[in-house]
């Protein structure tokens, strides 16, 4: 069964949505992380997707404290992605209760830390790919690289990481619908799990999320849907569940 993940993205300590990843575009959905992330476990999901917007610009974290608060707040498994960029920051995370961190801009810079990550911490290293028109974006999306989605998974194909995250960044946080199409031709590209992500509209990205011809996909990610009330968890759930 595909998992859905629901997304907290963290800006000043708050939960926010961003449109198309710019961070002066910013809606604040709830002030207070730890329960946003309750809700989210109360209303039935059983993985959350915690995005530090800061610190995937600054290189390093900078909501640490609201991210100590979803992790005292639930009991479900988080996955953390933004300004993690040694192996001393993954550690940490880890060490802190943190299920698996996303690594992004140093998948692109220093591909060795992340097979470094693989090996020391198995299962617990995911890799986020964030593209725009088919291109890897990089600094928290402020920089677009030459390198294809495909290429970067492609480097990875051995190194043991648990997932892809893979986000169009011209479809997130505008509910225009998941790129089936790139999404899909990344998974048969690699062996790696990948996971959907940006732009998430309607119970019927879900309705797609479940057919077969997107069984070899892990799961999707969910922000903006949820949070404006478009896309209700418990029917959302029980369809994957069904599939």
């Amino acid at each position: 069964m595909p998992t859905l993940f629901p997304a907290i993205d963290l800006k000043g300590g708050q939960c926010v949505r961003l449109k198309l990843g710019d961070m002066d575009q910013a809606t604040v959905f709830n002030d207070s992380p730890g329960a946003q992330a309750r809700a989210f476990e109360d209303q039935g999901f059983d993985w959350l997707h915690v995005v530090d917007l800061d610190g995937a610009f600054a290189g390093e974290s900078r909501n640490g404290d609201a991210v100590d608060a979803i992790l005292s707040a639930t009991t479900n498994p988080v996955q953390l992605g933004g300004g993690i960029r040694s192996l001393a920051h993954i550690e940490a995370w880890l060490a802190k209760g943190i299920a698996r961190v996303i690594l992004g801009t140093v998948a692109v810079r220093d591909p060795q830390l992340v097979k470094d990550a693989c090996a020391a911490f198995p299962g617990r290293v995911a890799v986020g790919i964030d593209a725009r028109g088919g291109k890897v974006a990089v600094e928290g999306w402020a920089e677009t690289s030459e390198l294809a989605a495909s290429e970067l998974a492609s480097r990875f194909e051995d190194a043991g990481v648990a997932a892809i995250i893979y986000t169009d960044i011209d479809r997130d946080g505008v509910l225009a619908g998941i790129n089936w199409d790139a999404t899909l031709d990344l998974a048969k590209a690699t062996s790696i799990p990948v996971i959907a992500s940006g732009g998430l509209a309607s119970i019927e990205d879900v309705r797609r999320l479940a057919s077969p011809d997107c069984a070899i996909l892990a799961g999707a990610i969910s922000g903006r849907a949820l949070y404006d009330g478009r896309l209700d968890p418990a029917e959302a759930i029980a369809l994957l569940k069904s599939a």
